[in-house]
């Protein structure tokens, strides 16, 4: 770990608690206003398990990912000074309206406050909150969020929203109904960790991109394959997902918070590559590098952590990106990089047949003009992935 990059004493060990969820809140955006705001967020989670829970967040105030050219926000950038007004856990019930159950709040405290003031690039712990929470319903959680300054603030993602938010100025944390509140679009605003506590078997992290974090498949779906594999596996082996939009191995390699939150793993699933190639421009060397690095400090900080490494999935790259593309993935089948354990083919499952396998199956398809895998590609992906598991 760079620990000149993770800051407090919020360090991410805790070892009693494993993930709640399966949607990703990695951040690969950053919230930049021209004055002070204070604002509400209010976002419905499907958990991995219902009934009564012990719930504990952490957050890393700095961003995961570069969006896009960097310009905005780019991988391993802290986050701002800002403060938590208030924040509430709730039965969202089966309908995310915007509105919560009466009478199932329960505050989220930091060290025994309801509020927290939160340094650049800090990480911190809630305290542990108990809810609840009925078969089929959603949880609910809000926040407040203050900043005193104008600029940079706090890290989110921006992109397609896979869990339905709302969002509304003022401090509305407390409020369990939906007024004043307005559904959020691409601003999923949550804390950077939702445990539960429950005793697992393993921790299996997937790291990548947006095509791990499920982007454009259907809203509150939860049917990319990583919530997919997750049903599967059941809650037995944990499982986070680390999937952040326009990401690339470099800034996982930069070894910043986004790779500390990689290092909790007892098994780790790479599937990266697709906007260095792309967006990023990297050379086949260069790729190989960057995984080649992300492996080695995986295995620095566990050694007994087993690395899944996938073949980089097709994007309907065209002429050197296609080459490019073709090289990396022969590498990864024939010479994976050391410290892999065991290589899934992820691009196999997605191609068409050769020669044009470097083409996305048009079913698999978001749409007729964006190659990210659809909800059909993420049953195959996941179907494949548990009987190869």
């Amino acid at each position: 770990m760079n620990t000149n990059l993770i800051k407090g004493s919020g360090v991410l060990n805790q070892t009693d608690y494993t993930s709640a969820t399966v949607l990703s809140t990695a951040a690969n955006f950053i919230m930049n206003r021209q004055e002070p705001f204070t604002h509400t967020f209010r976002t419905y989670i499907r958990l991995r398990e219902n009934g009564p829970l012990q719930l504990k967040f952490w957050h890393s105030n700095a961003v995961d990912s570069t969006w896009d050219q960097g310009l905005e926000a780019s991988g391993s950038e802290p986050g701002g000074s800002w403060v938590i007004e208030s924040a509430f856990i709730a039965d969202g019930g089966t309908e995310p309206n915007g509105g919560i159950l009466e009478h199932t709040q329960h505050a989220v405290t930091f060290e025994g406050n309801v509020s927290k003031s939160v340094a650049a690039g800090e990480c911190f712990w809630s305290d542990e909150t108990s809810i609840n929470l009925p078969d089929g319903h959603y949880l609910a959680f809000t926040w407040t969020i203050k900043t005193t300054t104008a600029g940079k603030s706090i890290p989110f993602n921006v992109e397609g929203m896979l869990a339905t938010a709302y969002d509304a100025p003022g401090n509305l944390a407390a409020q369990e109904s939906a007024d004043g509140f307005t559904e959020s679009d691409k601003l999923l605003v949550l804390p950077s960790y939702i445990g539960y506590k429950k005793a697992v078997n393993k921790k299996l992290v997937f790291l990548g991109d947006s095509i791990t974090q499920g982007v454009r498949t259907l809203k509150d779906g939860y049917e990319y394959w990583a919530a997919r594999i997750a049903d599967g596996l059941g809650a037995e082996i944990g499982v986070w997902n680390l999937g952040s939009g326009w990401a690339r191995a470099y800034d996982v390699a930069a070894d910043g918070p986004w790779l500390h939150k990689a290092k909790q793993s007892d098994e780790l699933m790479i599937v990266l590559g697709v906007n260095d190639i792309d967006i990023g421009c990297r050379s086949a060397d260069e790729l190989l590098g960057d995984l080649t690095t992300i492996i080695a400090k995986i295995k620095t900080a566990n050694a007994d952590a087993s690395i899944i490494l996938s073949t980089v999935p097709p994007f309907n790259f065209q002429e050197a990106r296609e080459e490019t593309w073709r090289r990396v993935n022969h590498e990864i089948l024939t010479n994976p990089p050391a410290g892999v354990d065991r290589v899934f083919d992820i691009a196999s499952l997605l191609s068409l047949p050769a020669p044009d396998d470097h083409r996305i199956r048009p079913e698999y398809m978001s749409g007729q003009d964006d190659p990210h895998p659809n909800g059909i590609a993420g049953k195959t992906v996941a179907d494949a992935f548990l009987n190869w598991y």
